[in-house]
């Protein structure tokens, strides 16, 4: 179920909600809207259906395909009024009788901020924030991700209506990436332009398994870092406040890891090298399961990388990941103002209960490479072997540092491909002929 919520009249929610049900509907996926909106409902203006059956026609999940108007322009889309105002019914009870296997729930949310708010949204399953690009709506949106995120609710991200650009305060919202972006048309039920970005929205929640991004409960409240094998091997993952380095040669595809740890928690990914856009285009291409994180860009060539780093650091929500790629932009600045920085980012990840994960390619690691490596929890290192037959390129991964359990010297074998993981532990601890070399427990390649 999710929860489609803006808290400024006039954003767009209804709108969205339709086109989203009747995206999913193009895509294969049958779906249903239900309006939430006691006072001002609008799906069935909007849509062009009879008032009643209502939502308060529901009384069990048998009822739900019979009480359900067809969708005019989607054969496969059923749409719900919202309860009068009369009548009396416990909405999150209502509403949680609506879901049904394999049918996409979607719920068109009041505006506001008060309690007729609260119910639709403690009973959906995330969240999608609507804006347009003004002020006020865009305040009133930051108010409605406030609201979802005290509510334990995830918010898979935001629509922006009625424009073609991203506000810059879109922008700078952590963990709410952009869905899409709607352009101001006629009819965006019907237009060919709007219809687009909606499908393409559809198909990022379904690719990505956006609707699934709560995270995993973990033994001793540990933070799961996505890479299966690895989590297994540490019991459930890493404590809340870890840092880590990951340690790898560019031409090893280590970024897949990366791309990886975004589906189990919300991540801000920032990039010191490539673009937004092209970071954001390169996790959409991953075979693996991701999620949609933030991205931010601190060019290497800064004046002052580090305090534009503890900008977007001072926005970081509790619980997050924090990526980094690479660290070497910032390994080659000042020694004594990287220390500072990782001594800052340490007591952020401490302060958030985070993760922060800093991708660090061996190949001339810069000199202060080892400050990285010395502040780190754990140290990840990913080697690549290219087998003479000519068979597949092969990962492994060990842990040379742990601060829990100082590291393991059995290597896990890694697939990029989405197939499952497997460690693999030495004969006698040690590694035979065709195994990984170098991954024995010490420090990164000099390379």
């Amino acid at each position: 179920m999710i929860a489609i919520a803006g808290a400024k009249g006039g954003c767009g929610k209804t709108t969205t909600t339709l086109a989203l049900a009747e995206a999913f509907g193009r895509a294969g996926t049958p779906a249903l809207a239900a309006d939430a909106d006691r006072q001002l409902p609008n799906l069935h203006v909007r849509s062009g259906i009879d008032r009643e059956p209502t939502l308060a026609a529901v009384r069990g999940e048998d009822d739900v395909l019979q009480v359900a108007q067809k969708d005019p322009r989607s054969s496969n889309v059923g749409l719900l009024p919202a309860p009068k105002s009369a009548d009396q019914l416990d909405m999150e009870t209502s509403l949680e009788r609506l879901s049904l296997d394999s049918v996409q729930l979607l719920i068109d949310c009041p505006s506001g901020a008060g309690p007729d708010v609260v119910d639709p949204l403690s009973a959906a399953d995330a969240a999608i924030v609507v804006t347009t690009a003004d002020d006020r709506s865009l305040e009133a949106a930051e108010t409605t991700v406030e609201m979802a995120t005290r509510l334990g609710v995830p918010v898979l991200g935001a629509v922006v209506t009625r424009t073609t650009d991203v506000p810059d305060a879109v922008r700078s919202w952590v963990d709410v990436p952009v869905l899409g972006v709607v352009p101001e048309v006629d009819e965006p039920l019907a237009a060919d332009e709007s219809r687009a970005v909606y499908d393409e929205i559809v198909r990022t929640l379904q690719t990505k398994n956006a609707t699934a991004r709560t995270p995993p409960a973990y033994a001793d409240e540990l933070l799961g870092t996505g890479i299966d094998a690895l989590d297994r091997r540490l019991g459930g993952g890493v404590p809340p406040g870890t840092v880590v380095a990951l340690t790898a040669d560019p031409a090893s595809q280590s970024e897949q890891l990366l791309y990886q740890t975004t589906a189990v928690r919300g991540s801000l990914y920032v990039t010191t090298r490539r673009s937004e856009r092209n970071v954001d285009r390169a996790i959409e291409a991953s075979t693996l399961e991701t999620g949609t994180p933030t991205v931010r860009r601190i060019g290497g060539e800064s004046a002052e990388p580090f305090e534009r780093f503890r900008e977007i650091l001072d926005k970081l929500p509790d619980g997050a990941n924090l990526l980094v790629d690479t660290a070497n932009a910032l390994e080659r600045r000042d020694r004594e103002a990287y220390v500072e920085f990782m001594n800052d980012l340490t007591d952020k990840m401490v302060e958030t209960d985070g993760v922060a994960v800093l991708h660090c390619p061996t190949r001339r690691p810069p000199e202060n490479r080892e400050i990285t490596t010395h502040f780190a929890d754990v140290v990840l290192e990913l080697e690549t072997v290219s087998p003479a037959s000519g068979a597949d390129v092969e990962h492994y991964l060990s842990v040379p540092k742990h601060r829990a359990d100082c590291g393991f010297s059995e290597t896990i074998e890694l697939r990029f491909d989405g197939a499952p993981n497997a460690i693999t532990v030495p004969a006698d601890g040690e590694l035979e002929a065709g195994s990984a070399p170098g991954v024995t427990g010490e420090g990164p390649s000099d390379e």
